[in-house]
Protein backbone atom coordinates (compact mmCIF):
# COMPACT_ATOMS: atom_id res chain seq x y z
CA UNK A 1 0.00 0.00 0.00
CA UNK A 2 1.27 3.48 -0.94
CA UNK A 3 2.69 5.80 1.73
CA UNK A 4 -0.29 8.11 1.50
CA UNK A 5 1.58 11.17 2.80
CA UNK A 6 3.84 10.99 -0.27
CA UNK A 7 0.86 11.62 -2.54
CA UNK A 8 -0.24 15.12 -3.60
CA UNK A 9 -2.63 16.66 -1.07
CA UNK A 10 -6.32 16.65 -1.94
CA UNK A 11 -7.46 20.13 -2.89
CA UNK A 12 -10.41 22.12 -4.14
CA UNK A 13 -11.31 22.39 -7.82
CA UNK A 14 -11.09 25.66 -9.72
CA UNK A 15 -14.80 26.35 -9.24
CA UNK A 16 -15.45 29.60 -7.31
CA UNK A 17 -16.22 29.28 -3.62
CA UNK A 18 -19.81 29.66 -2.50
CA UNK A 19 -20.80 32.58 -0.31
CA UNK A 20 -21.38 31.55 3.31
CA UNK A 21 -24.96 31.10 4.52
CA UNK A 22 -24.52 28.34 7.11
CA UNK A 23 -22.31 28.08 10.19
CA UNK A 24 -21.97 24.60 11.63
CA UNK A 25 -21.01 24.05 15.27
CA UNK A 26 -19.24 20.76 15.94
CA UNK A 27 -17.79 19.92 12.53
CA UNK A 28 -17.30 16.17 12.69
CA UNK A 29 -17.66 13.18 10.43
CA UNK A 30 -21.42 12.74 10.67
CA UNK A 31 -22.37 16.21 9.47
CA UNK A 32 -19.81 16.13 6.68
CA UNK A 33 -21.32 12.81 5.52
CA UNK A 34 -24.91 13.96 5.89
CA UNK A 35 -26.14 17.56 6.22
CA UNK A 36 -23.23 19.12 4.34
CA UNK A 37 -23.81 16.83 1.36
CA UNK A 38 -27.52 17.63 1.24
CA UNK A 39 -26.68 21.36 1.28
CA UNK A 40 -24.07 20.96 -1.47
CA UNK A 41 -26.54 19.05 -3.64
CA UNK A 42 -29.28 21.63 -3.03
CA UNK A 43 -26.96 24.39 -4.27
CA UNK A 44 -26.02 22.34 -7.34
CA UNK A 45 -29.69 21.99 -8.29
CA UNK A 46 -31.23 25.28 -7.16
CA UNK A 47 -28.37 27.66 -6.39
CA UNK A 48 -28.21 29.91 -3.35
CA UNK A 49 -25.47 31.14 -1.07
CA UNK A 50 -25.25 28.25 1.37
CA UNK A 51 -21.53 27.65 1.78
CA UNK A 52 -20.61 26.35 5.21
CA UNK A 53 -18.13 27.63 7.80
CA UNK A 54 -17.38 24.83 10.23
CA UNK A 55 -16.57 25.51 13.87
CA UNK A 56 -14.63 23.17 16.14
CA UNK A 57 -15.68 24.00 19.69
CA UNK A 58 -12.80 22.23 21.44
CA UNK A 59 -10.09 20.61 19.33
CA UNK A 60 -8.07 22.13 16.46
CA UNK A 61 -7.68 18.72 14.77
CA UNK A 62 -10.37 19.18 12.13
CA UNK A 63 -9.01 22.59 11.10
CA UNK A 64 -5.45 21.23 10.97
CA UNK A 65 -6.58 18.41 8.70
CA UNK A 66 -8.92 20.32 6.39
CA UNK A 67 -7.29 23.74 5.92
CA UNK A 68 -4.20 22.40 4.05
CA UNK A 69 -6.62 20.95 1.46
CA UNK A 70 -8.71 24.14 1.30
CA UNK A 71 -11.50 22.39 3.24
CA UNK A 72 -12.28 19.92 0.43
CA UNK A 73 -12.73 16.30 1.49
CA UNK A 74 -13.87 12.90 0.25
CA UNK A 75 -17.09 11.25 1.37
CA UNK A 76 -16.62 7.55 0.65
CA UNK A 77 -19.85 5.61 0.16
CA UNK A 78 -19.43 2.03 1.36
CA UNK A 79 -21.92 -0.18 -0.43
CA UNK A 80 -21.92 -3.98 -0.23
CA UNK A 81 -21.15 -3.96 -3.96
CA UNK A 82 -18.32 -1.42 -3.94
CA UNK A 83 -16.87 1.92 -2.85
CA UNK A 84 -17.95 5.24 -4.38
CA UNK A 85 -15.90 8.40 -3.57
CA UNK A 86 -17.63 11.81 -3.61
CA UNK A 87 -15.55 15.01 -3.74
CA UNK A 88 -17.17 17.62 -1.44
CA UNK A 89 -16.36 21.35 -1.51
CA UNK A 90 -19.25 22.92 0.41
CA UNK A 91 -17.15 23.73 3.51
CA UNK A 92 -15.46 27.09 2.98
CA UNK A 93 -13.47 27.46 6.21
CA UNK A 94 -12.96 25.86 9.61
CA UNK A 95 -12.61 27.97 12.76
CA UNK A 96 -11.43 26.80 16.17
CA UNK A 97 -13.50 28.46 18.88
CA UNK A 98 -10.94 28.47 21.74
CA UNK A 99 -8.32 30.00 19.43
CA UNK A 100 -10.48 32.77 17.95
CA UNK A 101 -13.92 33.06 19.55
CA UNK A 102 -14.35 36.57 18.12
CA UNK A 103 -14.09 35.20 14.56
CA UNK A 104 -16.68 32.55 15.35
CA UNK A 105 -19.10 35.10 16.78
CA UNK A 106 -18.49 37.47 13.87
CA UNK A 107 -19.47 34.92 11.23
CA UNK A 108 -22.46 33.73 13.26
CA UNK A 109 -23.64 37.31 13.72
CA UNK A 110 -23.12 38.27 10.06
CA UNK A 111 -26.32 39.20 8.24
CA UNK A 112 -25.52 36.74 5.45
CA UNK A 113 -25.59 33.79 7.88
CA UNK A 114 -29.14 32.43 7.84
CA UNK A 115 -28.80 29.05 9.54
CA UNK A 116 -26.69 27.66 12.39
CA UNK A 117 -26.55 23.87 12.26
CA UNK A 118 -25.21 21.74 15.11
CA UNK A 119 -23.82 18.26 15.73
CA UNK A 120 -22.35 18.61 19.20
CA UNK A 121 -23.63 15.24 20.51
CA UNK A 122 -26.10 14.87 23.35
CA UNK A 123 -23.60 16.05 25.95
CA UNK A 124 -22.88 19.25 23.99
CA UNK A 125 -26.22 20.78 24.95
CA UNK A 126 -25.19 20.95 28.62
CA UNK A 127 -28.59 19.75 29.78
CA UNK A 128 -29.89 17.10 32.12
CA UNK A 129 -31.00 14.25 29.80
CA UNK A 130 -33.65 13.06 32.27
CA UNK A 131 -35.36 16.49 32.47
CA UNK A 132 -34.22 18.45 29.41
CA UNK A 133 -33.32 21.43 31.63
CA UNK A 134 -30.10 23.43 31.43
CA UNK A 135 -27.33 22.14 33.69
CA UNK A 136 -26.25 25.43 35.25
CA UNK A 137 -23.45 23.67 37.13
CA UNK A 138 -21.76 22.56 33.90
CA UNK A 139 -18.32 24.24 33.70
CA UNK A 140 -18.96 25.61 30.20
CA UNK A 141 -22.30 27.08 31.24
CA UNK A 142 -20.69 28.60 34.32
CA UNK A 143 -18.21 30.36 32.02
CA UNK A 144 -21.00 31.45 29.67
CA UNK A 145 -22.79 33.07 32.60
CA UNK A 146 -19.66 34.65 34.06
CA UNK A 147 -18.39 35.98 30.70
CA UNK A 148 -21.21 35.99 28.14
CA UNK A 149 -19.02 37.71 25.56
CA UNK A 150 -16.44 34.90 25.80
CA UNK A 151 -18.61 31.77 25.56
CA UNK A 152 -17.41 28.22 25.99
CA UNK A 153 -20.43 26.10 25.02
CA UNK A 154 -22.40 25.82 21.81
CA UNK A 155 -25.34 27.36 23.69
CA UNK A 156 -23.17 30.27 24.81
CA UNK A 157 -22.10 30.98 21.24
CA UNK A 158 -25.72 30.84 20.05
CA UNK A 159 -26.92 33.23 22.75
CA UNK A 160 -24.07 35.73 22.29
CA UNK A 161 -24.36 35.72 18.48
CA UNK A 162 -28.11 36.30 18.77
CA UNK A 163 -27.42 39.15 21.20
CA UNK A 164 -25.06 40.70 18.63
CA UNK A 165 -27.62 40.39 15.85
CA UNK A 166 -30.35 41.93 17.99
CA UNK A 167 -28.08 44.83 18.94
CA UNK A 168 -27.32 45.40 15.24
CA UNK A 169 -31.00 45.40 14.31
CA UNK A 170 -30.70 42.15 12.31
CA UNK A 171 -33.11 39.25 12.06
CA UNK A 172 -32.12 36.12 14.01
CA UNK A 173 -30.81 32.97 12.36
CA UNK A 174 -32.53 29.59 12.36
CA UNK A 175 -31.01 27.06 14.80
CA UNK A 176 -31.09 23.63 13.14
CA UNK A 177 -29.86 20.84 15.39
CA UNK A 178 -28.82 17.56 13.76
CA UNK A 179 -28.24 15.55 16.94
CA UNK A 180 -30.10 12.48 18.18
CA UNK A 181 -32.27 14.01 20.88
CA UNK A 182 -36.02 13.43 21.24
CA UNK A 183 -37.80 16.59 20.09
CA UNK A 184 -34.34 18.02 19.51
CA UNK A 185 -35.49 21.42 18.27
CA UNK A 186 -37.64 22.00 21.32
CA UNK A 187 -34.90 20.81 23.68
CA UNK A 188 -32.38 23.21 22.13
CA UNK A 189 -34.90 26.05 22.14
CA UNK A 190 -35.55 25.41 25.82
CA UNK A 191 -31.93 25.45 26.94
CA UNK A 192 -31.09 28.46 24.75
CA UNK A 193 -33.99 30.39 26.29
CA UNK A 194 -32.94 29.32 29.79
CA UNK A 195 -29.38 30.51 29.25
CA UNK A 196 -30.47 33.73 27.52
CA UNK A 197 -32.91 34.44 30.35
CA UNK A 198 -30.13 34.17 32.92
CA UNK A 199 -28.09 36.70 30.93
CA UNK A 200 -30.70 39.15 29.58
CA UNK A 201 -34.46 38.74 29.95
CA UNK A 202 -35.20 41.04 27.00
CA UNK A 203 -32.90 38.99 24.78
CA UNK A 204 -34.69 35.81 25.82
CA UNK A 205 -38.04 37.37 24.95
CA UNK A 206 -36.74 38.39 21.49
CA UNK A 207 -35.36 34.90 20.83
CA UNK A 208 -38.62 33.33 21.94
CA UNK A 209 -40.64 35.55 19.59
CA UNK A 210 -38.39 35.69 16.54
CA UNK A 211 -35.97 32.75 16.40
CA UNK A 212 -36.86 29.34 14.97
CA UNK A 213 -35.66 25.92 16.16
CA UNK A 214 -37.06 23.28 13.78
CA UNK A 215 -36.82 19.70 15.00
CA UNK A 216 -35.09 17.17 12.77
CA UNK A 217 -34.46 13.48 12.37
CA UNK A 218 -31.12 12.47 10.84
CA UNK A 219 -30.07 9.01 9.77
CA UNK A 220 -26.91 7.69 8.19
CA UNK A 221 -24.39 5.26 9.62
CA UNK A 222 -20.99 6.96 9.60
CA UNK A 223 -18.26 4.74 11.06
CA UNK A 224 -15.08 6.24 12.43
CA UNK A 225 -12.35 6.78 9.85
CA UNK A 226 -9.26 4.69 10.58
CA UNK A 227 -5.68 5.21 9.31
CA UNK A 228 -6.01 2.22 7.01
CA UNK A 229 -9.13 3.85 5.47
CA UNK A 230 -7.09 6.95 4.63
CA UNK A 231 -4.33 4.83 3.11
CA UNK A 232 -6.74 2.76 1.01
CA UNK A 233 -8.52 5.89 -0.23
CA UNK A 234 -5.19 7.40 -1.24
CA UNK A 235 -4.54 4.42 -3.48
CA UNK A 236 -8.00 4.81 -5.02
CA UNK A 237 -8.03 8.55 -5.73
CA UNK A 238 -4.30 9.21 -6.07
CA UNK A 239 -4.29 11.94 -3.42
CA UNK A 240 -3.81 12.29 0.32
CA UNK A 241 -7.04 13.27 2.07
CA UNK A 242 -6.28 13.74 5.76
CA UNK A 243 -9.94 13.82 6.78
CA UNK A 244 -12.26 11.72 4.61
CA UNK A 245 -15.56 10.40 5.92
CA UNK A 246 -16.93 6.89 5.54
CA UNK A 247 -20.69 6.44 5.06
CA UNK A 248 -23.33 3.88 4.19
CA UNK A 249 -25.43 4.41 1.02
CA UNK A 250 -28.66 4.97 2.99
CA UNK A 251 -29.48 8.46 4.22
CA UNK A 252 -32.54 10.24 5.57
CA UNK A 253 -33.21 13.75 6.82
CA UNK A 254 -36.64 14.78 8.09
CA UNK A 255 -36.98 18.49 8.94
CA UNK A 256 -39.82 20.58 10.29
CA UNK A 257 -40.29 23.31 7.68
CA UNK A 258 -40.08 26.22 10.13
CA UNK A 259 -37.25 28.63 9.25
CA UNK A 260 -36.79 32.32 10.03
CA UNK A 261 -38.60 34.20 7.25
CA UNK A 262 -38.89 30.88 5.37
CA UNK A 263 -35.28 31.15 4.18
CA UNK A 264 -33.46 27.85 3.60
CA UNK A 265 -31.74 25.79 0.90
CA UNK A 266 -33.99 23.93 -1.53
CA UNK A 267 -34.02 20.83 0.65
CA UNK A 268 -37.04 19.30 -1.05
CA UNK A 269 -35.14 19.06 -4.34
CA UNK A 270 -32.60 16.65 -2.82
CA UNK A 271 -34.86 14.33 -0.88
CA UNK A 272 -35.11 16.01 2.52
CA UNK A 273 -38.57 15.25 3.94
CA UNK A 274 -40.11 18.57 4.97
CA UNK A 275 -42.88 18.01 7.51
CA UNK A 276 -44.99 19.85 10.07
CA UNK A 277 -44.13 17.48 12.93
CA UNK A 278 -40.99 15.38 13.02
CA UNK A 279 -41.75 13.58 16.30
CA UNK A 280 -43.12 10.29 14.86
CA UNK A 281 -40.04 9.94 12.61
CA UNK A 282 -37.72 10.90 15.45
CA UNK A 283 -39.18 8.38 17.88
CA UNK A 284 -39.14 5.67 15.21
CA UNK A 285 -35.45 6.24 14.54
CA UNK A 286 -34.34 6.86 18.15
CA UNK A 287 -36.03 3.72 19.40
CA UNK A 288 -35.70 1.32 16.47
CA UNK A 289 -32.21 2.29 15.29
CA UNK A 290 -30.42 4.15 18.08
CA UNK A 291 -31.96 2.00 20.81
CA UNK A 292 -30.87 -1.26 19.23
CA UNK A 293 -27.52 0.23 18.17
CA UNK A 294 -26.73 0.99 21.83
CA UNK A 295 -28.04 -2.41 22.88
CA UNK A 296 -25.79 -4.15 20.36
CA UNK A 297 -22.87 -1.92 21.29
CA UNK A 298 -22.84 -2.90 24.97
CA UNK A 299 -23.82 -6.54 24.60
CA UNK A 300 -21.63 -6.94 21.52
CA UNK A 301 -18.57 -5.30 23.08
CA UNK A 302 -18.92 -7.42 26.24
CA UNK A 303 -19.32 -10.48 24.01
CA UNK A 304 -16.02 -9.74 22.27
CA UNK A 305 -17.39 -8.30 19.03
CA UNK A 306 -15.69 -5.26 17.48
CA UNK A 307 -18.34 -4.09 15.00
CA UNK A 308 -22.11 -4.07 14.56
CA UNK A 309 -21.93 -6.21 11.41
CA UNK A 310 -19.88 -8.79 13.31
CA UNK A 311 -22.35 -8.71 16.19
CA UNK A 312 -25.47 -9.34 14.07
CA UNK A 313 -23.61 -12.05 12.14
CA UNK A 314 -24.08 -14.07 15.34
CA UNK A 315 -27.51 -15.76 14.95
CA UNK A 316 -28.43 -15.26 18.61
CA UNK A 317 -27.70 -11.54 18.54
CA UNK A 318 -29.62 -11.11 15.27
CA UNK A 319 -32.60 -13.00 16.68
CA UNK A 320 -32.39 -10.95 19.88
CA UNK A 321 -32.64 -7.66 17.97
CA UNK A 322 -35.55 -8.93 15.86
CA UNK A 323 -37.28 -9.95 19.07
CA UNK A 324 -36.64 -6.51 20.59
CA UNK A 325 -38.28 -4.79 17.63
CA UNK A 326 -41.23 -7.18 17.57
CA UNK A 327 -42.08 -7.41 21.26
CA UNK A 328 -40.73 -4.32 23.00
CA UNK A 329 -40.04 -1.43 20.62
CA UNK A 330 -42.59 -1.44 17.78
CA UNK A 331 -45.63 -2.03 20.07
CA UNK A 332 -44.86 1.29 21.78
CA UNK A 333 -44.61 3.36 18.57
CA UNK A 334 -47.09 5.30 16.46
CA UNK A 335 -45.67 5.10 12.94
CA UNK A 336 -45.36 8.11 10.66
CA UNK A 337 -48.08 8.16 8.02
CA UNK A 338 -47.40 5.57 5.34
CA UNK A 339 -44.54 3.85 7.19
CA UNK A 340 -44.55 0.10 7.89
CA UNK A 341 -42.50 -0.27 11.07
CA UNK A 342 -41.76 -3.95 10.50
CA UNK A 343 -40.45 -3.20 7.00
CA UNK A 344 -38.41 -0.37 8.53
CA UNK A 345 -36.92 -2.83 11.04
CA UNK A 346 -36.08 -5.29 8.25
CA UNK A 347 -34.28 -2.50 6.38
CA UNK A 348 -32.35 -1.63 9.54
CA UNK A 349 -31.17 -5.22 9.90
CA UNK A 350 -29.93 -5.18 6.31
CA UNK A 351 -28.00 -1.98 7.06
CA UNK A 352 -26.50 -3.52 10.21
CA UNK A 353 -25.39 -6.55 8.20
CA UNK A 354 -23.53 -4.48 5.55
CA UNK A 355 -19.98 -5.93 5.79
CA UNK A 356 -18.47 -2.77 4.29
CA UNK A 357 -19.56 -0.70 7.31
CA UNK A 358 -17.15 -1.31 10.18
CA UNK A 359 -19.10 0.60 12.82
CA UNK A 360 -17.27 -0.05 16.09
CA UNK A 361 -19.26 -1.19 19.12
CA UNK A 362 -16.82 0.84 21.23
CA UNK A 363 -17.60 3.98 19.22
CA UNK A 364 -21.37 3.60 19.63
CA UNK A 365 -20.92 2.85 23.35
CA UNK A 366 -19.47 6.33 24.00
CA UNK A 367 -21.43 8.81 26.12
CA UNK A 368 -23.97 6.24 27.25
CA UNK A 369 -25.10 8.33 30.23
CA UNK A 370 -26.29 10.93 27.72
CA UNK A 371 -27.74 8.49 25.18
CA UNK A 372 -29.56 5.92 27.31
CA UNK A 373 -32.36 8.17 28.61
CA UNK A 374 -33.81 8.93 25.18
CA UNK A 375 -32.73 5.80 23.33
CA UNK A 376 -33.76 3.15 25.86
CA UNK A 377 -35.01 4.34 29.26
CA UNK A 378 -38.06 6.32 28.12
CA UNK A 379 -39.45 3.47 26.05
CA UNK A 380 -38.51 0.97 28.77
CA UNK A 381 -40.56 2.91 31.35
CA UNK A 382 -43.48 3.28 28.94
CA UNK A 383 -43.43 -0.42 28.07
CA UNK A 384 -43.42 -1.49 31.70
CA UNK A 385 -46.32 0.89 32.43
CA UNK A 386 -48.21 -0.70 29.52
CA UNK A 387 -47.63 -4.20 30.90
CA UNK A 388 -45.03 -5.41 28.40
CA UNK A 389 -42.19 -7.51 29.90
CA UNK A 390 -39.31 -5.43 28.41
CA UNK A 391 -36.71 -8.06 29.31
CA UNK A 392 -34.48 -7.30 26.32
CA UNK A 393 -34.12 -3.58 27.02
CA UNK A 394 -33.63 -4.38 30.70
CA UNK A 395 -30.70 -6.59 29.68
CA UNK A 396 -29.37 -3.67 27.61
CA UNK A 397 -29.40 -1.43 30.71
CA UNK A 398 -27.60 -4.12 32.71
CA UNK A 399 -25.00 -4.39 29.92
CA UNK A 400 -24.39 -0.63 30.11
CA UNK A 401 -23.91 -0.98 33.87
CA UNK A 402 -21.41 -3.78 33.33
CA UNK A 403 -19.61 -1.75 30.64
CA UNK A 404 -19.20 1.43 32.73
CA UNK A 405 -17.61 -0.67 35.46
CA UNK A 406 -14.57 -0.46 33.21
CA UNK A 407 -13.55 -4.14 33.10
CA UNK A 408 -14.59 -6.56 30.38
CA UNK A 409 -15.32 -10.27 30.61
CA UNK A 410 -11.65 -11.19 30.15
CA UNK A 411 -10.56 -8.89 32.97
CA UNK A 412 -9.15 -6.27 30.60
CA UNK A 413 -9.75 -2.56 31.10
CA UNK A 414 -12.46 -0.86 29.02
CA UNK A 415 -11.68 2.64 27.75
CA UNK A 416 -15.00 4.16 28.85
CA UNK A 417 -15.62 7.54 27.17
CA UNK A 418 -18.43 9.30 29.02
CA UNK A 419 -18.79 12.70 30.74
CA UNK A 420 -19.72 10.78 33.93
CA UNK A 421 -17.11 8.03 33.49
CA UNK A 422 -15.18 8.64 36.74
CA UNK A 423 -18.31 8.91 38.82
CA UNK A 424 -19.87 5.81 37.27
CA UNK A 425 -16.67 3.83 37.84
CA UNK A 426 -16.56 4.89 41.49
CA UNK A 427 -20.20 3.94 42.01
CA UNK A 428 -19.63 0.58 40.35
CA UNK A 429 -16.49 -0.15 42.36
CA UNK A 430 -18.26 0.77 45.62
CA UNK A 431 -20.76 -2.05 45.20
CA UNK A 432 -19.80 -5.17 47.12
CA UNK A 433 -22.58 -7.19 45.48
CA UNK A 434 -24.43 -7.04 42.19
CA UNK A 435 -27.46 -5.57 43.98
CA UNK A 436 -25.34 -2.81 45.53
CA UNK A 437 -23.65 -1.98 42.20
CA UNK A 438 -26.99 -1.75 40.41
CA UNK A 439 -28.50 0.36 43.21
CA UNK A 440 -25.51 2.70 43.13
CA UNK A 441 -25.80 3.25 39.39
CA UNK A 442 -29.58 3.67 39.55
CA UNK A 443 -28.99 6.54 41.99
CA UNK A 444 -27.62 8.68 39.14
CA UNK A 445 -30.70 10.85 38.70
CA UNK A 446 -29.28 12.60 35.63
CA UNK A 447 -29.66 9.25 33.85
CA UNK A 448 -32.45 7.25 35.48
CA UNK A 449 -36.01 8.60 35.86
CA UNK A 450 -38.06 7.96 38.98
CA UNK A 451 -40.48 5.89 36.90
CA UNK A 452 -37.77 3.21 36.74
CA UNK A 453 -35.93 3.60 40.02
CA UNK A 454 -39.22 3.42 41.95
CA UNK A 455 -40.34 0.31 40.07
CA UNK A 456 -39.40 -2.60 42.32
CA UNK A 457 -39.93 -5.21 39.59
CA UNK A 458 -37.61 -3.36 37.20
CA UNK A 459 -34.92 -2.99 39.88
CA UNK A 460 -35.12 -6.72 40.63
CA UNK A 461 -35.02 -7.64 36.93
CA UNK A 462 -32.08 -5.41 36.05
CA UNK A 463 -30.21 -6.76 39.07
CA UNK A 464 -30.79 -10.34 37.91
CA UNK A 465 -29.68 -9.41 34.41
CA UNK A 466 -26.51 -7.80 35.77
CA UNK A 467 -25.79 -10.87 37.91
CA UNK A 468 -26.22 -13.05 34.82
CA UNK A 469 -23.81 -10.94 32.79
CA UNK A 470 -21.19 -11.21 35.52
CA UNK A 471 -21.75 -14.94 36.01
CA UNK A 472 -22.42 -16.21 32.48
CA UNK A 473 -21.31 -13.47 30.08
CA UNK A 474 -23.08 -11.44 27.42
CA UNK A 475 -23.31 -14.12 24.74
CA UNK A 476 -24.98 -16.56 27.12
CA UNK A 477 -27.42 -13.93 28.39
CA UNK A 478 -28.42 -12.98 24.85
CA UNK A 479 -29.09 -16.64 24.05
CA UNK A 480 -31.12 -17.05 27.26
CA UNK A 481 -33.24 -14.01 26.40
CA UNK A 482 -34.57 -15.60 23.22
CA UNK A 483 -38.14 -16.82 23.43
Amino acid sequence: MTDVTSLPRLTRSNAPKSAVGVVHLGLGAFYRAHGAIYIAEAMEISGGDWGIVGVSLKSPTQAEQLKPQDCAYTALELAPTGRIPHHVEVVQDVLVAPEDPEAVLAVMAAETTKIITLTVTEKGYCHEPSTGRLNQAHPDIAQDLAEPRHPASALGFLVQALQMRRAAGLRPFTVLTCDNLPENGRVVRGVVLELAGLIDADLAAWIEAECRFPATMVDRIVPATKPEDIAALGDEIGAYDASPVMMEPFRQWVVEDDFVDGVRPDFGAVGVELVENVTPYEEMKLRCLNGTHSTLAYLGYLGGMDTISETVADPDYAAFVLQLWRDEIIPGLTPPEGVDLFAYADALMARYQNPAICHLTWQIAMDGSQKLPQRILVQLAEGLAAGRPMTGLTLAVAAWMRYVGGVDETGSAIDVRDPLADRLKSLSDAGQTAAETVANLLSVTEVFPAALTSNAAFVANVTRAYEGLVRDGARAMVAKALI
